[in-house]
């Protein structure tokens, strides 16, 4: 091969300037789309494999996603994102074949890395491109992407392929349930999700409309499909259970077969079983007070919406999982540690969460051979975390003192569900992963007054 692209990472200092210049095979307008500035780190370059495999990651704020949306006619033909670090306000791209590697601007080399690498030459788009400044924001969640030059073939891979997942819980694209769903069909899983009736038609509608085309992409460029959305409340097993005046409410109009029981008899009857599920959400409609103001029916509510739903989940789908399958759930730290302001009961219920996870691994494990896990993720700045009112100051909080200091992303949690749904995780059962950045190890918040005179190691990038 003409050049070889070593192995590294690269993230940049906080207060470097960056430039990054998008490239598609298809323009509707070069006026579109122009280099932009951060004063945040922004870009993460690496190559897992040594000359065959390129990843560029990138965070992009939610105030230019309808840019980058108008700017392409096809997605699918995203082909490289460039980075130049430290490029003042007024200059130009003096030369767009710039990449960056180890901190450092290798000039000179591009069409070497591109036929290497197979990545289209930017010669196109070199001229025109000024600089302009945006406000440094923080990163959206549904804002990180990986796009893949050349797929590898080589070393231990997760390979869902052929495995059929049911991911209860999505509603949008900017909570974990889409995560895990975008990292189990890149891993080549088929996927069906289960969306509170509610949210069904705006989500189902956004989808045809293509709101999240962006957020659909996968790491070899190719678009998440979703083959099949089912209506579904979990906090009813079955049809006797729904109150007349659920039934009557025009929300649930128009909508059939969205109990637990149904649900699961109509994936059955549909596709005849299935080999991961996922359940990916929670409800308490009191969460704001404090539990010693919670009411009977608020701490029952919570925990129907977000405990027992997972047992009625797994209940109703155990017959339709394939021998070796994988069923797994989102907790919170705050089953286990005192989390002021996360009330109405929903630690409570976080706990039996975790509680009921022990023991349906055991009894799924014993019956049909599934695995049962739950995943501890970190503060997401999910549209259901921002209804607790204070998810800005949990994410500053675990920043701050968590041991890795960084926010949790989204694809992060996708990723370690795909590892437990895999064949990799074949001997793990009963646990509570935690994704936190290391924040449940910690037994006292590190940036209090308290410790300023104590030399506590911080990240300096």
């Amino acid at each position: 091969m003409g050049h070889v692209v070593p192995e590294q990472r690269l993230q940049y200092p906080i207060n470097s300037t960056c430039e990054f210049v998008l490239c598609f095979r298809q323009f509707q307008s070069l006026s579109n789309l122009q280099p932009l500035q951060l004063k945040k780190p922004f870009a993460f370059f690496s190559t897992p494999h040594i000359g065959s495999f390129i990843t560029i990651r990138f965070r992009v704020p939610s105030a230019i996603l309808h840019t980058l949306k108008m700017a392409a006619t096809s997605f699918s033909g995203m082909q490289f994102a460039m980075s130049r670090s430290c490029i003042p306000a007024s200059q130009k791209i003096a030369d767009a074949g710039a990449v960056v590697l180890g901190g450092k601007s290798k000039i000179g080399s591009w069409n070497k890395l591109a036929s290497a690498c197979h990545i289209a030459s930017v010669q196109p788009f070199r001229r025109g491109f000024t600089s302009s400044s945006i406000k440094s924001v923080k990163s959206d969640t549904k804002a990180l992407f990986e796009f893949s030059a050349q797929s590898a073939d080589s070393g231990l891979s997760i390979d869902l392929k052929g495995k059929r997942a049911f991911i209860a819980g999505v509603a949008d694209d900017n909570g974990y349930g889409w995560a895990i769903a975008k990292a189990l069909a890149a891993a080549g899983a088929e996927i069906l999700v289960g969306t509170w009736v509610p949210a069904l038609n705006i989500f189902e509608s956004s989808l045809r409309r293509g709101k999240f085309d962006i957020s659909r992409i996968l790491p070899d460029g190719s678009m998440m499909e979703i083959t099949k959305v089912y209506p579904l409340d979990a906090v009813f097993d079955n049809p006797d259970d729904v109150p007349e005046d659920i039934k009557t409410n025009k929300r649930y109009a128009g909508s059939s077969k969205w109990t637990v029981q149904e649900v699961a008899e109509s994936v059955k009857e549909d596709f005849g079983s299935i080999d991961i599920l996922v359940h990916s959400l929670a409800n308490g409609p009191e969460v704001t007070k404090p539990l010693l103001e919670t009411s009977r029916n608020g701490y029952l509510a919570a925990i129907s919406a977000s405990s027992y739903s997972y047992v009625s989940l797994l209940k109703h789908f155990l017959p339709i999982l394939n021998p070796g399958g994988s069923s797994i759930s989102l907790t919170y730290i705050a089953s286990e540690r005192i989390i002021p302001g996360y009330g109405g009961g929903m630690s409570s219920a976080k706990a039996a969460l975790e509680s009921d996870t022990r023991v349906l691994a055991f009894e799924a494990g014993r019956k049909r051979k599934i695995r049962v896990n739950t995943i501890s993720a970190g503060p997401l700045r999910s549209r259901a975390a921002k209804a607790i009112g204070f998810i800005d100051m949990m994410i500053d909080y675990s920043s701050a003192n968590a041991p890795l200091q960084k926010e949790v992303l989204a694809e992060e949690v996708g990723y370690t569900a795909a590892f437990l749904a895999s064949p990799l995780a074949s001997a793990i059962t009963g646990t509570v992963l935690y994704v936190d950045n290391g924040l449940n190890a910690m037994g006292v918040g590190v940036d209090s007054p308290i410790f300023k005179d104590l030399n506590i190691p911080k990240d300096q990038h």
